[in-house]
């Protein structure tokens, strides 16, 4: 091959890159009317005819083989033969039934309420002002809380993208040294359900909002650990329950701006006893932006890709941020914390679990 070959050829894969990523909201959409429209469910786990689909979603079967294409294009269906399709392993999750579905993840995360924001971002890299607060009159929150349905919508997608982490982090951290745990922001009750699943000496506490623990009992009562697990309703802001040794926080730091997540990170450590733990579970973006990795660690490269667009999803819809590991140490030190370890969920990239403890007297 010449030089203007290979040039050539690069050049063909930095446009195909470009127009991916353009079509990047077209795809979400594309997920996100298969879910409305319940495909996953109508194919479950054998083949099924377009007609059939078409007829029990109430479409067409012209614009639903079209749809149907596309999807099989993206990685979520096969097209098993002219007019059959069957559901990837990938497809299977957007399918309400599995037991690690995301799909309400995807009718949060494509909502209208969601991308709104994002249509705005320039704005909100030129002053730093979140652009939700300005589109809807009210911040993230405070809208869920005008909105049931969307609000149970959004709990049950945090509980869907907390699936992987359940299952690794009972295994990935001693837990065993402790009496009680405290999920802070706990909402739905999934990450503590696992762990004190796996724990049965443990006992736990869910703390957040009456919004937010709207799923909570049902959760624990089908786990069987309603006599060991207490629900507690507040705002963390202002306080957090005493009584535990272990604070577990997880996706909650990144909603909110330093100064807010020291608050919350200094009420932990108000109520935490000799020896006890305050343990974050949240992404730790690299010092440095690099997507030149080898082959092996290309799925880390997406996962960390990912993180740096939640980044800006944090800026435009909530004001928070995503932290590298220096951010972290700076928000615990100011809450009166030391970071003693920063491990890799590796089960459940991007995750890594952030431990600090009380800092002593001179640091």
């Amino acid at each position: 091959m010449t030089i203007t070959e290979v040039r050539a050829t690069d050049a063909a894969s930095e446009r195909h890159l470009i127009v991916k990523m353009a079509f990047g909201s077209m795809a979400a959409q594309t997920l996100r009317a298969a879910v409305r429209l319940k495909v996953f469910e109508l194919i479950g786990e054998a083949p099924r005819q377009v007609a059939d689909i078409a007829a029990e979603a109430g479409t067409e079967p012209q614009p639903m083989t079209r749809l149907l294409r596309a999807l099989a294009a993206l990685g979520v269906l096969r097209q098993d033969s002219a007019d059959f399709f069957s559901a990837t392993p990938a497809g299977a999750l957007l399918d309400p039934r599995h037991p690690r579905s995301l799909a309400s993840f995807v009718r949060v995360f494509t909502d209208p309420v969601a991308l709104r924001s994002w249509e705005h971002l320039d704005g909100s890299i030129r002053t730093g002002e979140v652009a939700f607060d300005e589109v809807f009159g009210t911040d993230f929150f405070s809208h869920l809380a005008q909105h049931p349905d969307l609000s149970a919508a959004f709990n049950a997608a945090m509980s869907q993208t907390a699936g992987a982490a359940a299952d690794a982090l009972p295994y990935a951290y001693d837990f065993g040294r402790f009496t009680s745990v405290t999920d802070v922001g706990g909402g739905a009750g999934t990450l503590l359900a696992s762990v004190l699943g796996a724990h049965p000496g443990l006992t736990g506490v869910v703390y957040d909002t009456v919004e937010g623990l709207a799923q909570a009992s049902t959760t624990l009562r089908r786990q069987g650990l309603a006599e060991r697990c207490a629900l507690a309703s507040g705002d963390f802001f202002h306080s957090v329950p005493a009584g535990s040794d272990l604070y577990l926080i997880k996706s909650v730091l990144h909603d909110w701006p330093d100064d807010r997540a020291v608050t919350i990170l200094r009420h932990c450590r108000e109520v935490l006893p000799a020896g006890g733990r305050v343990l974050i579970v949240e992404p730790v973006l690299p010092e440095a932006a690099d997507t030149d990795t080898d082959t092996d660690a290309q799925g880390h490269a997406a996962d960390v890709g990912i993180t740096y667009l939640s980044d800006l999803n944090m800026l435009v819809n909530v004001g928070g941020r995503e932290r590298t590991r220096q951010d972290f140490e700076a928000v615990c030190h100011r809450a009166g914390l030391t970071v003693t370890s920063v491990t890799p969920l590796s089960e459940a990239a991007p995750y890594c679990l952030i431990e600090a403890e009380a800092e002593t007297e001179g640091e």
